[in-house]
C-alpha cells in the first residue's frame, strides 16, 4: 500500500555505515533506518547472537520464560535502576503499553504531550501525538489528550488537569524538529506527573550519548518506552517501568520478546559501553563545529534547511543519505559507530549541498 513516499532506490546490502543498492551504487548512510541500525549494518556482535539463536530457538510463546528475554530485561533493568519489562515488536506498541499502564497505575485517563510530538500511528499512540495533520483523518480518537508547548513551564501546568494520569514526553522531539527538552522542563514534569513517562524510543539505547537520553536531564522517569536501536535493525519494542501494574491477563504481545530478536538486542546493550558513548558525544561535537545551526543531543540531530525535501534529494544523489525532520530541517542520525573518516566524508557531502 502506498503508505510511504519512498525514494526511488533499492537497497541490498549494508555493512558498516554504507549501504548498496540493486545498481550496484553505494551510500553513506546518515539516516541508519531512522535511528535504528545504532551499531551499523551486519555489526557482528548482534548478527552472531541471532545466528546462534536461530539455530537454538525461534519461538515458544509467552506461555514460557527464555534466556534471551529474561538476559534482556536484566540488562534494561540495571541500565535503569531497577525496572520491569513488557517486550513488543515495535515503539508504537510500547507507548500503548505505557498507556494502559498508566491508566491502571492512577485511575485516570487524562494524558499531556507535547505539541509537534510523535510517539506513533497505532489509535493510542496517535492519539497523544502532537500533530493534528497525522491524526485528523482518524479522528475521534481517545479524548482528555491535551498538549502542551515544548519548554514552556506554564503551557505545561495549564495542560494538566485533575484528570491527568499520565505526561508522556520525548526528550528530543524526533519528527517535531528534533527539539532537545531543557532539564527544568522536565523537572517541572517531573513535579506536576503522577505517572512521567519518557518516549525514548529515538533517544534511546545510546542515541543522545548516554544509554538513556533522560540522564542527561536529571529527571528519572517512572517509565520508558524503547524500540528502534535496542536490536540494531530487528524489530523490537519495550514498555520499561520501575513499578509495574500489570497482572497476568491485562496486555499482550504473541511475538513480544522473541528470542532471536532478544539475543541480538542483549548483544546490542553489551556493545554500548562507556567507549562507545564518549564517542557519540565527540562525533556529536564534531558535527555541531562544521555545520552552522545544529541542535539535538548526540548522534539524533538537525540541520536547517530552506527546503529539507531538496537537500535530501541531492545529498542522495551524491551518495549520501539523509532524513527530514520537518520541511526546513535535516535530520543526522547516522550509526554510533560511525568512523571518523565517514563522518567527515558525509559532513563534505553536506557542506556542498546546504552552501
Amino acid at each position: 500500500m502506498p503508505t510511504y513516499a519512498r525514494h526511488d532506490v533499492t537497497l541490498v546490502s549494508g555493512r558498516g555505515a554504507w549501504v548498496t543498492d540493486v545498481d550496484g551504487k553505494r551510500y553513506l548512510d546518515f539516516l541508519a533506518g531512522i535511528a535504528v541500525v545504532g551499531l551499523g549494518h551486519l555489526h557482528p556482535a548482534p548478527l552472531a547472537a541471532a545466528h546462534s539463536q536461530l539455530e537454538e530457538l525461534w519461538h515458544v510463546s509467552n506461555l514460557f520464560w527464555t534466556e534471551p528475554m529474561a538476559q534482556l530485561a536484566e540488562r534494561l533493568s540495571e541500565r535503569f535502576g531497577g525496572a520491569q519489562a513488557f517486550f513488543c515488536n515495535s515503539g508504537a506498541e510500547a507507548i500503548e503499553a505505557a498507556l494502559k499502564h498508566a491508566r491502571k497505575a492512577t485511575g485516570k485517563h487524562g494524558v499531556v504531550a507535547l505539541e509537534g510530538s510523535f510517539h506513533g500511528r497505532t489509535a493510542g499512540a496517535l492519539s497523544v501525538t502532537g500533530q493534528p495533520a497525522k491524526r485528523a483523518a482518524f479522528e475521534p480518537l481517545l479524548p482528555d489528550v491535551t498538549f502542551a508547548k515544548p519548554n514552556d513551564i506554564a503551557s505545561l501546568e495549564a495542560a494538566v488537569s485533575d484528570a491527568t494520569g499520565c505526561i508522556l514526553l520525548e526528550p528530543v522531539l524526533g519528527e517535531g524538529g528534533v527539539v532537545p527538552l531543557e532539564p527544568a522542563f522536565a523537572e517541572a514534569a517531573r513535579e506536576l506527573a503522577e505517572v512521567l513517562v519518557f518516549d525514548e524510543v529515538q533517544t534511546g539505547v545510546g542515541r543522545t550519548g548516554t544509554f538513556f537520553a533522560f540522564e542527561q536531564l536529571g529527571v528519572r522517569p517512572d517509565a520508558v518506552t524503547l524500540a528502534k536501536g535496542l536490536a540494531n535493525g530487528l524489530p523490537i519494542g519495550c514498555f520499561l517501568a520501575a513499578e509495574s501494574t500489570f497482572e497476568a491477563g491485562d496486555h499482550a504481545s504473541t511475538f513480544g520478546g522473541n528470542p532471536v530478536v532478544c539475543a541480538a538486542a542483549v548483544a546490542v546493550c553489551d556493545e554500548i559501553d562507556d567507549a562507545v558513548l564518549a564517542a557519540v558525544r565527540d562525533k556529536s561535537a564534531q558535527i555541531s563545529a562544521r555545520l552552522p545551526g545544529v541542535r539535538g543531543r548526540g548522534l539524533l540531530l538537525a540541520v536547517e534547511a530552506a527546503d529539507a525535501g531538496e537537500v535530501v534529494d541531492e545529498c542522495r544523489e551524491r551518495g549520501l543519505l539523509v532524513g527530514t525532520a520537518g520541511l526546513d530541517a535535516i535530520r543526522l542520525t547516522p550509526p554510533l559507530t560511525i568512523t571518523d573518516d565517514e563522518l567527515d566524508h558525509g559532513l563534505s557531502i553536506l557542506e556542498e549541498v546546504l552552501t
